[in-house]
This record gives C-alpha cells, sequence and structure tokens, in this order.
C-alpha cells in the first residue's frame, strides 16, 4: 500500500507505508528468562490464597471437614509456591536475601513478605488440625483469619508482577490481569471443596466458584477484546488455546458445582475442572506474554498510535 506525499516539482511522490521491523529481524525486547516453574508458582500461589479464604469462611461457619480439607490444602500448597520460586531463583539463599530489606515499590519484595507472612499463619492454622480444641481452635482460627486476610494480596500481587514488565501484553492488561488471578484464585480454592468435603458442607464451595468463574471469565474476556492490538497474543496461538480450555473448564466445572449439590462424584468432577482451569489460565497468560515479546509490531504499533 502506497501514499501520496508532498507535492515537489508539480507531482506527487508515492512511498510505501512504513514497515516496522527490527534490525536483522530479531526481537526488540528479549523474551522473558522465566520457565515453568513461574506459571506453575502463579497457580500454586492463587491456589493457596483460594484455600485460605474457603478455610476461613468454613471455620466460621461451622465446617470442620472443609476447615481441615482447605487448610491443609493452602499449607501444601504454599510448599509448592515456594518450591517453584526458589528453584527459579536458582540459589535458595536468593529467597532469603529478598527479606533483608522491605521495598514498597518492588512487586517481588511485596510479595516475598506476603508468601514469609501467609506461610507463618496458614502452617499454624494446620498445625492446629492435629487437635482443634481448646486453645488450639482459637489459636487456629486466629491464624486462619490472618491468613485469610492476607489471601487477596497474595492472589493478586503476581499479576503485578508480571506487569510491571516490558512484555506489551501483560503491561496493557495492568488494570485487569488482578481481576483474573483473583477469580482464578477463588475458584481454585472453591475446587478443594468440591474435591475432599462432604456435599453437605459444599454450600459456600459452590459459591466461591460461580463467584470465581464469573470473574474470571469477565476479566479475560475484556483483556482479550477491549486491549486493541496487545490483547491479540491472549487469542492466538498456544496462549489461546490454554485460555479457550480454561475458559470451558471454568464453566463446567461452576456448572457442576451448582447442578452437583446432591452428588459426590459430580462435585469432585466440577472440582478437578476448576483446579484444571486454573491451571491453564496462569499458563495462558504466561505464553501470552511471552509471545507479545517475540514480535516487534506489539511493540512499535502502540507507540507510534
Amino acid at each position: 500500500m502506497t501514499r501520496p506525499a508532498r507535492e515537489h516539482g508539480g507531482e506527487d511522490v508515492q512511498v510505501p507505508r512504513a514497515d516496522f521491523r527490527s534490525y536483522y529481524g530479531r526481537p526488540i525486547l528479549k523474551a522473558p528468562v522465566w520457565k515453568h516453574d513461574i506459571p506453575a508458582y502463579l497457580f500454586t500461589g492463587g491456589l493457596a490464597a483460594g484455600s485460605a479464604l474457603l478455610a476461613a469462611g468454613a471455620d466460621l461457619t461451622g465446617r470442620p471437614k472443609t476447615r481441615r480439607a482447605a487448610r491443609l490444602a493452602a499449607l501444601g500448597a504454599l510448599g509448592a509456591s515456594t518450591y517453584f520460586l526458589i528453584n527459579d531463583l536458582g540459589r535458595p539463599e536468593r529467597f532469603h536475601h529478598m527479606l533483608r530489606v522491605a521495598k514498597p515499590t518492588s512487586p517481588m519484595s511485596v510479595g516475598t513478605w506476603l508468601l514469609s507472612a501467609f506461610g507463618g499463619a496458614a502452617s499454624l492454622a494446620a498445625a492446629t488440625e492435629a487437635r482443634p480444641r481448646g486453645w488450639t481452635a482459637r489459636a487456629g482460627r486466629a491464624a486462619g483469619l490472618g491468613a485469610a486476610a492476607l489471601a487477596p494480596g497474595l492472589a493478586t500481587y503476581t499479576a503485578v508482577l508480571v506487569a510491571d514488565t516490558a512484555a506489551p501484553s501483560w503491561h496493557a492488561a495492568r488494570a485487569d490481569l488482578p481481576f483474573v488471578f483473583a477469580g482464578s484464585a477463588l475458584a481454585s480454592g472453591a475446587a478443594v471443596g468440591l474435591i475432599a468435603a462432604p456435599v453437605r458442607e459444599g454450600g459456600p464451595a459452590r459459591t466461591l466458584a460461580v463467584a470465581g468463574v464469573a470473574l474470571e471469565v469477565a476479566a479475560t474476556h475484556r483483556i482479550e477484546t477491549g486491549l486493541g492490538l496487545p490483547g491479540e497474543p491472549y487469542r492466538m496461538g498456544k496462549a489461546g488455546r490454554l485460555l479457550r480450555a480454561a475458559r470451558a473448564l471454568n464453566l463446567a466445572g461452576a456448572a457442576g458445582a451448582v447442578l452437583g449439590r446432591r452428588s459426590r462424584l459430580l462435585s469432585a468432577l466440577s472440582g478437578a475442572a476448576l483446579l484444571a482451569g486454573s491451571l491453564a489460565t496462569r499458563f495462558g497468560v504466561f505464553e501470552a506474554g511471552v509471545a507479545s515479546t517475540k514480535d516487534p509490531k506489539y511493540v512499535v504499533e502502540p507507540q507510534r498510535g
């Protein structure tokens, strides 16, 4: 396609439309060096946060089996999240070194302190399940409520962490990614209750599942359709396939949670679908951000606009 340039010597000079490329066809931005430990870390952190919220609600409403399952799930997911983070850092002492200072302007610093504080509270709450009576039960409730208070920050700080990078599709979605991660965390926490708790105690888990899926699906749709060019990687390639699978799994899981009020099997299958959907969401978001660093148009076209 050509366009007329300024007249020169009585004739219109046609010049080709600019084609933005990088030198030698190389990407303008360096792709993130993070491996798959990071999306696994995003998933397990959200699972720990969602489980802590479910555990606190179950404790306050007299659902002991749901509380126990959720507290243990929060502790297990936290351990896995810590492992994935340290494994990505390469050396365990790097995690310790981040605790020597606190930088409110650094998402990683804030996240490290959140993870550590949440870990202490969640560990104490889970430990009290060995003898949940008397002062032990009271200590467990206090620790569980403390973990639940920190859970929203734990569930969403990772969205701020990835959006604070130069990856165009992550940075452009900075206003919506926290809602995606929050909804995903709620859905995965609900899955724990649907899988491990009796059907008669499943009311809060079903409510959490529907709320989490609604929030995640709405926020993901907004990213895919409302960002213009930076939203394209969320719809294409590997990221697009993962996010479409996540949407199908999440909707199926939420529907099964509502319909499986009396069915232990259907509740467990719904929980498994929600866990798989949450995992696919985190990997899909990760792949979209990586893909956006590999094509120069996602860097140049928004700047030109």
